[in-house]
């Protein structure tokens, strides 16, 4: 009986760059078939989710969307009835990436790609491939997880990865800048509507969600509109006073009345001053543990 077939996905925005990846994998591990090769962190999600890899190859700086944030999003979007894929980042060379990487014990590639070091890298994800096919083995075929499941030990250990590498300093964007101090941080947000600007206290913002190109500013009476990027906010915002719960949603946590999970296994949480439920990532489920 043959062993089935590793798949993979480069997710690269330099054309040449993806295809002298390709062409190195073809070298380095012939039986490995690359069913996808995109050039965004959204295409990334969406052919990933839709063709189900096993290891993906992404570049970390990519247009919209970086590849860590791009891995994120589709750690909080996996089936959890299913492995998540061995995840590889590419960059070039930047000490705040390298840095993050090693600490992380993230598998990484280093732009120009170097053949001894692929080599490595596909030693290792073979390795992990292997010892995932051996445990499925011993055990059977895994059965359908149940609606209520948990994420695997195995995904909850990407994700606390993938946390870690989104807050630090520099990684798939410029150096970030220092953490707003008491005396920095935001205690007024100026929007501006019309020919007026409306000052809006920090102190009375339920919380933020980004909104395309905008993020909607809501208190428990009123919701006001701003360009100021939600990254942005986070760096000016105490973050013990407003917390991260989705990646286009910051709360502030004393704002939250009740998290509930789903039969899906999700988590919404219920906010004191506003009717919405909001919906909390995977990602970000780690800070709703009983005492």
């Amino acid at each position: 009986m043959t062993e089935p077939v590793s798949r993979a996905l480069i997710a690269e925005d330099e054309p040449l760059l993806a295809a002298a990846l390709q062409q190195d994998l073809t070298r380095a591990w012939p039986e490995l078939q690359v069913v996808a090769v995109v050039g965004d962190g959204r295409s990334a999600v969406r052919q990933a989710l839709a063709l189900r890899p096993d290891v993906l190859f992404f570049d970390i700086r990519m247009p919209g969307q970086s590849g860590i944030e791009a891995a994120a999003e589709l750690a909080d979007a996996w089936p959890d009835d299913q492995p998540f894929p061995a995840l590889v980042f590419a960059t070039a060379y930047d000490q705040y990436a390298v840095q993050a990487f090693e600490a992380q014990a993230v598998d990484y590639l280093l732009k120009p790609i170097q053949a001894d070091r692929l080599a490595r890298t596909v030693a290792k994800v073979q390795g992990v491939l292997a010892q995932r096919a051996s445990a499925a083995a011993a055990t059977g075929a895994p059965p359908a997880a149940p609606s209520t499941a948990l994420p695997s030990p195995e995904l909850e250990a990407t994700m606390a990865q993938l946390r870690a590498l989104l807050g630090a300093p520099g990684v798939g964007t410029a150096p970030a800048a220092a953490p707003a101090t008491a005396a920095t941080r935001l205690s007024v947000i100026q929007a501006s509507h019309g020919t007026q600007i409306h000052m809006v206290p920090v102190a009375e913002v339920v919380y933020f969600e980004a909104a395309d190109k905008y993020v909607r500013v809501l208190t428990a009476e009123r919701e006001y509109l701003i360009r100021t990027a939600l990254k942005e906010l986070i760096e000016q915002l105490d973050p013990q006073e407003f917390w991260q719960v989705h990646r286009s949603t910051l709360v502030r946590a004393t704002a939250i009345a009740t998290v509930t999970r789903d039969e899906a296994g999700k988590q919404h949480l219920s906010l004191r001053g506003r009717p919405e439920r909001l919906p909390v990532s995977r990602l970000y489920a780690h800070l709703f543990k009983a005492m």
